[in-house]
């Protein structure tokens, strides 16, 4: 099973998302989350820290694991994206890398209505931020 790891950021302006660039292989120019794969015998948190310090120059503070979704898409081998919620980190989120062409804050409400987003199940995910915010 492949596992990855993405961070939810989640702040006064809304939801960071990030637009995949186009040349990669899943989910072209698609926005999601930012994160990555978890390598053979690290954890899932180390994974996290470690992907969003790559791809954003951040280092997450406070997180916890949100939520599950596995990729309907996945053709030989089965993966799981886990789903943090990152309320606190060091840093402005930066792309420093060329998996993403840009860094958006969304309203939720914004980002449920995106057409391009990578998978629709993020919608499940808008939905549960929604009820938190009651």
């Amino acid at each position: 099973m492949v596992q990855i790891v993405n961070a939810v950021f989640v702040g006064p302006e809304g939801v960071l998302l990030a637009r995949r660039s186009p040349h990669r292989k899943n989910y072209p120019d698609r926005w999601s989350f930012p994160g990555g794969h978890v390598e053979e015998d690290e954890s899932l948190d180390d994974a996290l820290v470690r992907e969003i310090g790559e791809e954003l120059a951040v280092s997450p503070l406070a997180f916890e694991p949100f939520m599950q979704i596995p990729d309907p898409h996945a053709a030989a081998k089965p993966i799981t994206y886990h789903m943090y919620l990152v309320r606190a980190w060091r840093g402005t989120p930066k792309i420093v890398d060329a998996e993403h062409t840009e860094l958006r804050w969304f309203s939720v409400d914004q980002a449920c209505r995106l057409d391009n987003l990578a998978l629709e199940e993020y919608v499940s995910l808008f939905d549960k931020l929604r009820e938190m915010a009651r």
